[in-house]
């Protein structure tokens, strides 16, 4: 008998967060959104698993993530030096498997590490109900610290949202906007200048850019877990799907709503994910 499924919604905030998607060397790179590596290794190290043991069913969770709000991009200038005074070591090693020094000895690496500021999203993996249960628990009480990508970007809380018996996309769909408050009033106070109001106009819905893990998705991400060990790592591919969805956006009061309680000319906004 197959078990039932469910899905277990985070919510992915903080100052930073780093998605690491084309990393190499001394540049470490973000991707706009969380990759389904950095949500399965939040999951497993919530649920205190070691990076060298098998990841067992989290591989096969389905992932949907939403951009609630996108932040902006930070390059951070980085240097790295040996705090006993040594040249550093380049990248290839001898024979015996030893990083050869540097020549002409270099004391200085200047790296280059990017980051998302200030982004807040809707993430969304499904199932079955009892592994999630067992995820959730973890996600509330975690064995290992949990981080955005990198350890050190530590999220806000709450991080879990809880368990809904729906499919992903619904999930997706019906969850409230998690933005900021100042973020959703600045938007709400854009949308008054644009009608020509005294004041913010609070729609009902509003239109955020989601990515679903969709076997006829027409995009393919290199980014599914296999192994996280350090000595062994290794990701497979997954199909994904791109999409814009109407969701709901919470306010306590509704400006200018229809009987069926969508804001009127609330069609796609193109600018929406800029912020503005």
């Amino acid at each position: 008998m197959t078990a039932p499924s469910a899905v277990l919604l985070l919510r992915l905030a903080g100052p930073l967060q780093s998605w690491g998607v084309r990393s190499s060397f001394n540049r470490r790179d973000t991707g706009a959104e969380p990759t389904k590596s950095g949500v399965i290794g939040l999951l497993a190290a919530a649920a205190g698993l070691a990076r060298e043991e098998p990841l067992g069913q989290l591989p096969l969770l389905r992932l949907g993530v939403r951009v609630d709000q996108p932040g902006t991009l930070l390059r951070d200038y980085h240097t790295v030096s040996d705090f006993r005074g040594r040249p550093l070591p380049q990248a290839g090693v001898s024979a015996k498997g030893i990083q050869k020094p540097t020549s002409p000895a270099k004391n200085t690496h200047v790296t280059t590490r990017f980051y998302l500021q200030d982004a807040v999203f809707v993430a969304v993996v499904e199932g079955p109900e009892d592994l999630l249960r067992t995820l959730d628990a973890a996600v509330h009480n975690p064995a290992f610290p949990l981080a955005l990508g990198r350890r050190s970007c530590p999220p806000t809380q709450p991080v879990s949202l809880g368990l809904r018996a729906t499919d992903l996309e619904t999930a997706l769909r019906t969850e409230p906007w998690q933005s900021s408050s100042f973020a959703r009033e600045r938007y709400a106070a854009r949308l008054g200048r644009e009608r020509g109001l005294d004041g913010p106009f609070h729609p009902a819905f509003i239109d955020r850019s989601a990515t679903l893990e969709d076997e006829a998705g027409d995009d393919v991400l290199q980014d599914n877990p296999v192994s996280f060990d350090l000595r062994a790592r290794a990701f497979t591919s997954r199909r994904v799907r791109h999409t814009w969805l109407s969701i709901p956006t919470g306010y306590d009061s509704i400006d200018d709503e229809t009987s069926d309680g969508h804001a009127q000319d609330m069609g796609h906004d193109p600018f929406a994910l800029l912020g503005w």
